[in-house]
């Protein structure tokens, strides 16, 4: 925690005592710059309109109209590709929280042109992960967007209970398993129309199963706002 502490404040010192600079190009005068922006995979893509997933037709996939999900949709801000995954890694792994509200900004774009949900909730991490990160990248993210677009954050709603291997070390058909049962709500959402944040979207099993769990709680509705979605091969 203190390396967290001292990261974050050897940060702040740098963007005092230096211009602000975009965060991919270093071009001073914004944190990112309108070319770089412009270059970003998947800012345009047309996606299926329930889990986002690049579409030619703007139709629902396959797989939603196979299996549909909890959530009702989702929207995203980008592909997980270069160079926005490089910063979402940077963000989670090497705790550099000065992207967080840059990134969020990105998510604002998108996320701001859907209905404004009752709350935004966070996707929690286990108290393993949590200890071993040191803060949750989504709560990070969703604190940015709340300011932004002027909603709650319910960050205290859900826990995860049960602590898990990682979705990205399984293959795609174990990953629903793996997370069964791995949320507890604790806030009655009778009625609410709820937006789970999260970086990243691959399987969508993570998001399913929390959708679950809140529409269990009494959710109306529950959509997602991602930072980033993995396209299918």
């Amino acid at each position: 925690m203190r390396k967290l502490v001292a990261g974050a404040l050897r940060k702040w010192v740098q963007q005092w005592a230096f211009p602000q600079q975009c965060m991919l190009c270093a071009e001073p005068g914004t944190v990112l710059c309108e070319a770089c922006h412009d270059d970003l995979p998947g800012l345009r893509a047309v996606r299926c309109p329930i889990c986002a997933v690049a579409s030619v037709r703007a139709e629902v996939c396959g797989q939603c109209l196979a299996h549909p999900p909890r959530f009702a949709k989702v929207s995203v801000a980008v592909s997980y590709g270069f160079p926005a995954d490089a910063l979402i890694r940077r963000l989670k792994y090497a705790a550099d929280l000065s992207l967080a509200d840059p990134l969020a900004a990105l998510l604002a774009d998108r996320a701001g042109q859907e209905m404004r949900p009752d709350c935004i909730i966070p996707m929690p991490l286990s108290a393993q992960r949590l200890r071993e990160r040191g803060f949750n990248q989504s709560h990070e993210i969703a604190r940015g967007l709340a300011r932004r677009l002027h909603v709650q954050v319910a960050d205290a709603a859900c826990k995860r209970i049960r602590h898990t291997p990682p979705q990205a070390s399984l293959p795609l058909d174990q990953r629903r398993a793996n997370i069964r049962g791995a949320f507890e709500c604790t806030m009655d959402l009778d009625g609410a129309r709820v937006a789970i944040v999260d970086d990243v979207l691959t399987s969508g099993a993570t998001l399913n199963e929390l959708a679950r769990t809140l529409l269990r709680a009494g959710a109306a509705e529950v959509t997602g706002w991602v930072l980033a979605r993995t396209e299918r091969t």
